[in-house]
């Protein structure tokens, strides 16, 4: 009896290694066919990137206001309509767009606000020291040393009024149904 275990247990050993050799054949296709889709994908989400490019985004002039109402040397805070915080400074006595300067209000650094300190003339960032010149150049802390300076933005002025170029994408859509934002 005891032979005949021993026979049954060796049929058994022997039938399980095709079946796991089966088993391990396969697995190894399937993972080397799922790389191989990755990679396609890859070149293909590539090449589609460099074929068909991100459209810019849509950009609009924006009135800030009347020219006359900004004193020299003062500086107002300004929001896109997309939302983005800027700093819009009058530096010159004339009446041009290059009297001005829109700058954003958000250090490059960290994201911290910035804030204008006309007895020094520069913007001031408080979260580490920061500040920028009255062009936005970096000039003292973590931003001057990583080189980062301040967002810049066109100015117009038509009329007495003073406009700014802005982005437009991010904007809430009137749905055209009761003024209700989409």
């Amino acid at each position: 009896m005891s032979s005949h275990a021993d026979s049954s247990d060796a049929h058994h050993g022997e039938a399980s290694e095709p079946e796991r050799r089966t088993f391990l054949g396969q697995l190894s296709k399937v993972v080397m066919l799922g790389g191989l889709a990755t990679s396609y994908g890859t070149c293909a989400y590539v090449g589609g990137r460099f074929l068909y490019p991100a459209k810019p985004a849509r950009r609009a002039w924006v009135l800030v206001g009347e020219v006359k109402s900004f004193a020299q040397g003062g500086a107002k805070p300004f929001r896109t309509p997309s939302g983005s915080q800027l700093t819009i400074a009058r530096q010159g006595a004339g009446e041009s767009a290059t009297d001005f300067i829109a700058l954003s209000s958000i250090c490059p650094h960290l994201g911290c606000r910035v804030n204008w300190e006309a007895q020094n003339a520069r913007f001031f960032c408080p979260c580490h020291n920061g500040a920028f010149d009255a062009s936005g150049k970096a000039i003292a802390g973590p931003p001057a040393e990583a080189g980062q300076s301040l967002a810049r933005y066109p100015l117009e002025v038509r009329d007495g009024l003073l406009f700014i170029e802005v982005e437009l994408d991010g904007l809430r859509r009137a749905s055209g149904r009761g003024g209700e934002a989409s």
